[in-house]
């Protein structure tokens, strides 16, 4: 019987603390690959804590990263947007918050140091392929309605994949646009990179997450769940973790 375990876990960067959330099961023996879960723009609220739990039960660790500081979280897509757009406008900030919660996740004693992934959604998804593409020590990466663009190399940069990546993109997602597919599938061709794109049929933006259709509605976003796209992906990613993992 699994023994789902959550907890904060304090760490900084340049002085700004920031808050991850832990999960594992306790009823395993052992340090476990670490996963890493990159929010939406909102924050590490309670969807992203609930997928680190998930991961928990696939047996690894799972750590939601904390981008913003404080474990905040964003009230309507005008905060959000602010909030995002800073991050956003300072990578190298970005990628050491996200290195910050990294080393933060692999201290912890029911961590295997030696192994760890990333997985996002939205914003987070971008994040996580904006890691791999850089170089960062992943054994891979899944994005799940990913902000593509946050992947494709600036003037001057160059990739340097090791990660393996798989994305779920949503075909009538209106915020990825195809310009942004195929200038992703340019990059990962040009980089020669180790990379599994799948494109969900009807899915929109935010399909894996159940209050994606609420908000949508409530701030006229073309937000929309899609269970069968959601759990599609997801067991997709749990073959694709398990075999970089292993």
């Amino acid at each position: 019987m699994q023994d789902i375990r959550t907890r904060d876990v304090s760490y900084e960067y340049q002085g700004l603390q920031m808050v991850g959330s832990a999960a594992w099961d306790a009823a395993g023996e052992g340090q476990r690959p670490v996963v890493l879960v990159v929010h939406e723009w909102w924050g590490r609220n309670d969807y992203v804590k609930r997928r680190a739990a998930m991961l928990a039960e696939l047996g690894y660790l799972g750590f939601a990263v904390d981008l913003y500081g404080g474990g905040r979280t964003a009230a309507n897509p005008d905060e959000a947007g602010a909030w995002m757009n800073a991050l956003l406008g300072d990578r190298e900030t970005l990628r050491g918050r996200f290195h910050a919660a990294l080393e933060a996740a692999r201290t912890l004693d029911q961590a295997d140091p030696a192994k760890a992934a990333a997985i996002g959604y939205c914003m987070g998804g971008g994040v996580a392929l904006h890691m791999a593409r850089t170089g960062s020590d992943l054994a891979a990466v899944a994005s799940f309605h990913g902000a593509l663009s946050l992947a494709i190399a600036q003037p001057g940069e160059a990739s340097r994949v090791k990660a393996r990546m798989a994305v779920y993109h949503g075909e009538a997602d209106e915020f990825v646009t195809a310009k942004d597919v195929s200038a992703f599938l340019r990059e990962v061709e040009t980089a020669a990179a180790d990379c599994l794109f799948v494109a969900l049929p009807g899915a929109t933006h935010g399909f894996t997450n159940p209050e994606a259709t609420l908000r949508g509605e409530k701030f006229g976003l073309p937000l929309r769940y899609s269970e069968l796209a959601d759990r599609a992906s997801w067991d997709h990613m749990r073959l694709v973790l398990n075999e970089a993992l292993a």
